[in-house]
């Protein structure tokens, strides 16, 4: 962490990192949200290094890059998961998940998605280890509508977070710290950063959640299929050295 000069332990710094994503993310949407992707083009914070070329993980046409996995192994992915006007259009029936071929770690992640119509659930899986199932070991940023921003911890993951925000029925849930959604039918833009073990998230400019000292903190990205139809049109990650 010394390259970094972050010490994830350090409460000071990663307020400062906090602070960086949630300046960041208000610069991006201080224009209404249009038809058209925005950039994503990282600005690092003090003591931060991000690498100069980020990695489109969606190309705009097809899934290439990307790995289909349904509960159901009679139904056919592409009607499942498709690319539609240039972004990934997926049903929300049956359960799954598209998932990276290529495993990450250390990086800023944008992710911008919308409900086209009544929206219900989805999310995005970090660190994807282990078999491919429904649901696999992750760390979840949630995308359910009206909880966007929340943690789920899958199949064994773990992390510290502030225990006063865990779901007393289902103490792998942690809430967010805000609601940050738009309106259905409208753009919503995630930003997430995970820096050995830390996860920091940020929907629409507002700071979401931070879970410390994750398990796993490394592996495949997922975007879940898990209700009705959402789409997805920017998937951008920048490797943080």
């Amino acid at each position: 962490m010394q390259k970094r000069g972050i010490g994830i332990a350090a409460v000071a710094t990663l307020g400062a990192v906090a602070g960086w994503l949630v300046l960041e993310a208000r610069v991006a949407v201080a224009a209404p949200m249009s038809a058209a992707p925005m950039s994503a083009a990282p600005i690092a914070p003090a003591g931060v290094a991000v690498a100069d070329t980020k990695i489109v993980l969606f190309n705009g046409k097809d899934l290439t890059g990307w790995k289909r996995v349904l509960d159901n192994a009679n139904a056919d992915p592409a009607k499942t998961w498709s690319v539609v006007d240039g972004a990934i259009r997926c049903s929300g029936q049956p359960s799954g998940y598209i998932r990276t071929e290529q495993s990450f770690k250390n990086y800023f992640l944008v992710i911008e998605w919308r409900w086209p119509e009544q929206p219900t659930n989805s999310g995005v899986l970090l660190h994807m280890q282990g078999n491919d199932q429904v649901w696999p070991k992750s760390v979840e940023a949630q995308l359910m509508s009206g909880q966007a921003g929340d943690f789920w911890l899958i199949d064994g993951a773990t992390a510290k977070v502030d225990d006063a925000r865990r779901n007393p029925d289902a103490t792998i849930n942690v809430k967010a710290l805000a609601k940050a959604e738009h309106k259905p039918g409208d753009w919503n833009r995630y930003q997430i950063t995970c820096i050995d073990g830390t996860v920091v998230l940020v929907i629409n400019g507002e700071l979401m959640n931070i879970g410390r000292e994750c398990t796993p903190n490394e592996g495949f990205i997922c975007l879940q299929s898990e209700g009705s139809p959402i789409e997805f049109r920017k998937v951008e990650l920048t490797p943080i050295p």
